[in-house]
This record gives C-alpha cells, structure tokens and sequence, in this order.
C-alpha cells in the first residue's frame, strides 16, 4: 500500500493531481490508515498511470471516463473506444488546421515588419492597432 506522496511519485504527477481525479471520480476512494491517511494499492497506480497516459494524448476527462469504463468491463466490444478515438482524432486535426492557420497569419504579421524601426513604425504593431481587421478571438 502506498500513501497519496508515494503513489504521486510513481506516477510523476503532482499530489493535487491525485486528489483532483479523485474528486473527479477517475480514482477510486482509497482505504484510510488508523490515522486516517490514505492508502493506495498497485490498482490505484495503474489506474492512475492510464489516466496520465490518456492525458498526454489531449483527452478530456469524459473522454478518459469512457475508455475506463471499457478497461473496467474487459468483455465489452471495442468498437465505442475506436469510434471515441476516432473522434479525437478528428478534433485533434481540427486543432491542427486552426494552428497551420495560425502560423501563416502571424508568419504574415512577421513580414510586415522585416527590419529594425521605431515602434511608431513597427509593421507589426501597426497592423495589430488597424481597427479595420475583425477580432475572431473576442
């Protein structure tokens, strides 16, 4: 049995990390000590190491829900997870379409200023204070 310090340790993550997806249902409650510290097993870790392996892919929580529950009922068919991948796929080249986008627009930004000036004559500031332009991100 490992206390909350240990359990945070193996999993590289933070003890507030812990607690939070405690809170958030993602863990199970663990066993308390006699004095009333909490006591995780080699379940717990493992739990806790799928969800942080979830989290560097981008899932969300309710994306991580899901696939626990599949990992929590081994006899289910698949064919949810992929059709849940598949979705964060999806929006994982969304957001890469909206970042190409980004980077074309500040690379445009970047030419419009392409020697040292004033900041009176900074392309770039200059562009930026245009009124003209539509802000998408308000």
């Amino acid at each position: 049995m490992l206390r909350i310090g240990k359990l945070a340790k193996k999993a590289d993550c933070l003890v507030q990390t812990v607690r939070f997806y405690e809170s958030e249902g993602l863990l199970p409650e663990p066993v308390r000590s006699d004095g009333n510290f909490r006591l995780y097993s080699d379940t717990h870790l493992q739990r806790l190491l799928f969800i942080r392996r979830c989290r560097t892919k981008d899932m969300t929580l309710d994306e991580i829900r899901k696939l626990l529950s599949f990992r929590d009922h081994p006899n289910l068919d698949c064919s949810d997870v992929n059709a849940l991948v598949d979705s964060h796929i999806a929006q994982v080249q969304a957001k890469v379409k909206e970042l190409r986008e980004l980077e074309r627009e500040l690379m445009e930004l970047r030419r419009s200023c392409s020697s040292a000036r004033t900041s009176k004559e900074c392309g770039i500031l200059n562009t930026l204070s245009h009124t003209g332009e539509a802000v998408s991100a308000l």
